[in-house]
């Protein structure tokens, strides 16, 4: 068991969820049931999932939950995407957060080889 809260990949993601919570709050309403709440859901999974996986007893646990918290990383680098191709998301934005998205998507990465080396 991992204090979650000491992992740079943690914080970075939740630093990330925050950025994207205040983002989204310019998009149409009429998004706020379908592509707001998708691109939230998505990005707040990627610490929550780092978070559950550092409260597990084992090493295959935590590795398991930093592969999902990787599969919401991917998801929510499309739901940007798709943010910035329909407008709502001004390209520079976009590319800033496509940054971030990636370097945890990298961490994760690199994170879940060191997991899995030692199970």
């Amino acid at each position: 068991m991992q204090n979650y809260k000491e992992l740079k990949v943690w914080d970075k993601a939740h630093q990330l969820t925050l950025k994207v919570y205040k983002m989204t709050t310019r998009f149409p309403k009429d998004e706020l049931y379908s592509l707001t709440n998708q691109l939230r859901r998505c990005v707040s999974a990627i610490p929550a999932n780092i978070a559950e996986g550092c409260g597990k007893n084992s090493q295959k646990d935590l590795g398991n939950f930093l592969n999902i918290a990787l599969g919401s990383a991917n998801e929510t680098e499309y739901f940007l995407l798709l943010s910035r191709d329909l407008g709502y998301l001004p390209n520079k934005e976009h590319l800033t957060l496509n940054d971030n998205i990636n370097e945890i998507k990298a961490m994760l990465i690199s994170l879940i080889h060191k997991v899995r080396s030692t199970t």
